[in-house]
């Protein structure tokens, strides 16, 4: 089951509408003017993750300088509800 847009939290759906192919963390950071790495990595990247909207090409090595995130399935249906509601 998939939690409804709603309950999500605004820096999880900025980054689930922003993410819209495979990107490094650097993009993603710099896509949304964000500096600190630790901040963007607690607050956006890691609840994404969690949730299960977001998954990594290399999950057995997180930390690879090659790691790209990408949105699920899941990550795929709350987009479209976010989308939907403007």
């Amino acid at each position: 089951m998939v939690l409804p847009a709603s309950q999500v939290t605004p820096q999880v759906k900025l980054l689930i509408v922003t993410l819209t192919d495979d990107r490094s963390r650097k993009e993603l950071q710099s896509q949304l003017n964000l500096s600190d790495r630790e901040y963007f990595r607690l607050h956006f990247l890691q609840p994404a993750i969690e949730l299960g909207f977001i998954g990594m090409t290399i999950p057995n090595k997180p930390k690879s300088s090659n790691q790209k995130y990408f949105l699920t399935e899941m990550g795929k249906e709350i987009r479209n509800q976010l989308l939907n509601e403007t």
